[in-house]
């Protein structure tokens, strides 16, 4: 990848060296489907947060602190999943991410009060970070026949897993908004089976990473950038996922069904869409064009009417598909730094700006009225793209070092750490 071109997927992803999507151990398919259900768990409470709040007596900004939480743990947790999985490698790092999901999980769903489930979806941040962080990396590790196509499985499970997690909120919060949280707790009990049952230990890293390389890493100014457009971007990316179930005012299945859409949009232009055009203009031209589509349809959405609101909430989905991929890949390639730490001090800044906008939002809404916080998440987007555009040289990698087929062959994808 490159300022002016990116290789993207030309090849056949579906076939390299003998390797097929569907022709893979079982190793791998246990730790995708678990995969699977860790994605579903950040938009799972989306179609529900109005009947949680209803059901716990708690504002709307008392409830979007589930998302503040959830990604606060998850920002903080990128300094200890590297620790970690090299010292008890990555079967036992997923395991252990599994069992905290499971926990934390089946608690929420016993909460008696708001604080108590904010509190508990915090301990499940924790335990997703440690999943999500190392899952990919052990896919690629145990899959037969080369990795392009364990990647696009992974990819695709991220994609399933974002759509479906609305829908599968929707369908248990619609009869009780306590059910998504025991579905998930049960669906992850059965991916720490399974893995456990087919996957074996992967070899562990010959050197071991502290807890200070990715602080380290964001010395180097290029991911540095990459990390604060990153920061303005997750933003706006999170007022949509967080605060726009509270201005739709749909029931869970209505909700479910937009954010199901958005989802697969999401899916669709992340794997599909976003290395054919980065292949075409450069992953720079398709980062800032995005940023900005991104900024004009959320001051639509804010300012809308609610047929509007709905069609704009799905359509966010596609630029924040492209965004996801073409930032993750720049923060991957922009340092001199080991990919998977750099990509652990990347996602340590940027993942503040999803657990803020959750708690600001909602606030912004109070001092001011419905249409500010969507105007202060467009502002944000601009600002990520005015970063990409000033720092533009920074950010581009020099066309002579060979490009990764896609950012998550490295380990890591845009939600994988």
């Amino acid at each position: 990848m490159s300022g002016t071109k990116s290789g993207g997927h030309a090849d056949d992803p579906f076939q390299e060296g003998g390797g097929s999507l569907l022709r893979q151990p079982k190793a791998v398919w246990a730790t995708a489907g678990a995969s699977v259900v860790a994605f579903m768990g950040i938009g799972l409470v989306d179609p529900i947060l109005p009947s949680i709040a209803r059901g716990l007596h708690a504002s709307n900004s008392q409830v979007s602190l589930l998302f503040t939480s959830y990604f606060l743990i998850t920002a903080f947790a990128m300094l200890v999943t590297g620790f970690v999985s090299s010292r008890i490698g990555g079967r036992r790092t997923l395991l252990a991410g599994l069992a905290l999901v499971v926990v934390f999980a089946a608690l929420s769903g016993m909460s008696g009060s708001v604080g108590e489930l904010v509190g508990f979806r915090a301990g499940w941040g924790l335990g997703n970070a440690l999943f999500v962080s190392t899952s990919l990396a052990v896919i690629v590790g145990a899959a037969a026949g080369g990795s392009a196509a364990a990647i696009l499985l992974y990819e695709s499970a991220l994609g399933l897993g974002m759509a479906c997690g609305p829908l599968l909120g929707a369908i248990l919060g619609d009869m009780k908004w306590r059910y998504p949280f025991f579905g998930t707790a049960v669906l992850m009990a059965i991916g720490f089976v399974a893995i456990t049952a087919f996957l074996k230990e992967q070899p562990r890293p010959a050197r071991k990473t502290s807890l200070l390389d990715p602080l380290r890493a964001l010395g180097h100014g290029s991911l540095a950038s990459a990390a604060v457009a990153a920061f303005f971007y997750n933003y706006a990316f999170f007022t949509v996922l967080a605060f726009t179930p509270f201005v739709l005012d749909m029931s869970p299945y209505s909700s479910g069904g937009v954010f199901f859409a958005w989802g697969v949009l999401l899916a669709v232009f992340s794997v599909l869409v976003a290395p054919r055009l980065q292949h075409r203009f450069g992953s720079l031209k398709v980062l800032g064009g995005s940023l900005l589509l991104l900024a004009a349809d959320l001051l639509v959405l804010g300012y809308g009417d609610h047929t509007t609101a709905v069609v704009c909430t799905v359509l966010s989905g596609a630029f924040i598909g492209l965004n996801n991929t073409v930032f993750t890949e720049l923060a991957l390639g922009v340092s001199d730094a080991p990919r998977p730490v750099a990509s652990a001090g990347y996602n340590f800044v940027r993942w503040f700006a999803a657990a803020a906008a959750p708690f600001l939002a909602p606030k912004i809404e109070e001092w001011t009225d419905l249409h500010v916080p969507f105007v202060v998440a467009a502002a944000a987007a601009v600002v990520g793209a005015g970063i990409v555009a000033v720092r533009r040289r920074a950010l581009t990698i020099e066309a002579a070092e060979p490009a990764p087929r896609h950012a998550a062959q490295d380990g890591v994808s845009a939600f994988a750490n």
